[in-house]
């Protein structure tokens, strides 16, 4: 489709931050734009300057849910929002799922006829409670959901949690990130560099990490150095536990900063518990060039890792855990070979791909529509 179209991106929380679905977003909206679509932000609460047609539409209040912490809008101005749509003239309203009935939801039930609204459900459930609330959000949705033309998952596991929950058929486009931009030259270091980039909270699995290097044998410890990186409430407690190893905390880092980092790393390693619905951290990581990538074996990371299951674990046996590390430290042949594979593996997921194929769908959604409005 050669047609250049004008496409809203419509995510409740802020853009001030940098978590999985503004990371979704902000990828694949540079990478329309200069392909020469029109990009428009639609968002709750931001204080962002530097994007060019960012529309902040409501004042978010900050909660916890599914074991993070996200903001929700209030309800956002009907007329406001009824007066942008009829202004821009959007060929697409691209809504980040599930979604708030107090902004995205106003926005679906306000969009004229001739738009085209996309979804992409991006989540999955730490555990019971955020499975009821997202099944009841969905029944509350049930009149807007009807408005989508269609409906996408970031991964296998989303895609069953959204039939589960929204009664909602979707189509499978993972999350992407721009390999190109990504690499980088590793942060120099004379260790063996296991890295970590994740929040400090207990989801993340950081202690699991600080409990498997503390049976590390003394020849390993002598030679390696574990990079923290991130924030959170947790922190202080893992500094506590981390006393007496190699083990060195650098705080938030700013995003210029991660492929560098992430590059150094020799095993880069993300122990999450659950409630992941895919993993960008791992494409990120394997995109800059880390040498190992390895996960937890939680639904989300399986989708980027089970082509090599020698880089998944359970984060909560130490021993196995322990063992992992152990064995990709002393063999050189299985890092490289790992590495060979994970530098394909990571292609998949390029922007350029991934965009592609959104065009894809964007163009036939609006066929689609042209085709009914001829037929009416």
């Amino acid at each position: 489709m050669k047609k250049k179209m004008k496409i809203g991106f419509v995510v409740d929380d802020t853009l001030d931050k940098t978590d999985g679905v503004q990371q979704y977003v902000l990828t694949l909206g540079k990478w329309l734009s200069e392909n020469g679509h029109e990009i428009h932000f639609l968002v709750g609460e931001t204080k962002r300057t530097d994007l060019n047609n960012i529309h902040s539409l409501s004042r978010n209040f900050k909660v916890r849910f599914n074991k993070n912490r996200l903001s929700i809008p209030l309800p956002a101005n009907t007329k406001k929002l009824k007066n942008l749509l009829l202004k821009e003239g959007f060929d697409i309203i691209h809504i980040q799922m599930p979604y708030s009935p107090w902004l995205a939801g106003k926005i679906i039930k306000q969009v004229p006829q001739s738009t085209a609204v996309i979804g992409t459900f991006h989540i999955l459930p730490y555990g019971r409670l955020e499975k009821l609330a997202t099944r009841l959000l969905g029944a509350y949705s049930k009149k807007t959901l009807q408005r989508f033309d269609q409906v996408l998952s970031v991964s296998l596991a989303a895609q069953k949690f959204c039939l589960a929950t929204y009664k909602t058929n979707s189509l499978v486009l993972p999350n992407t990130v721009a390999t190109r931009t990504f690499r980088a030259t590793p942060q120099a270091s004379n260790k063996f560099r296991i890295v970590y980039l994740n929040r400090l909270v207990p989801r993340k699995g950081c202690a699991k990490l600080i409990e498997a290097v503390k049976y590390l044998p003394a020849e390993m410890l002598a030679e390696i150095e574990v990079i923290i990186i991130g924030k959170g409430p947790l922190r202080q407690k893992l500094e506590a536990m981390a006393k007496g190893l190699p083990v060195k905390f650098l705080g938030f880092v700013e995003e210029s900063l991660k492929p560098r980092l992430l590059a150094s790393a020799d095993i880069a390693v993300f122990p999450s518990l659950g409630g992941e619905s895919f993993g960008i951290v791992l494409i990120e990581a394997m995109a800059a060039g880390a040498g190992v990538v390895i996960g937890g074996n939680n639904a989300g990371y399986k989708t980027v890792l089970d082509p090599v299951p020698e880089t998944l674990f359970n984060p909560n046996k130490s021993s196995e855990f322990t063992k992992l590390l152990r064995r990709l430290w002393s063999d050189e042949k299985l890092r490289q070979e790992i590495h060979k594979q994970q530098k394909q593996i990571v292609k998949q997921y390029d922007v350029e791909v991934v965009g592609s194929k959104l065009l894809n769908i964007y163009a036939e959604v609006i066929d689609k529509k042209g085709q009914s409005k001829d037929n009416d």
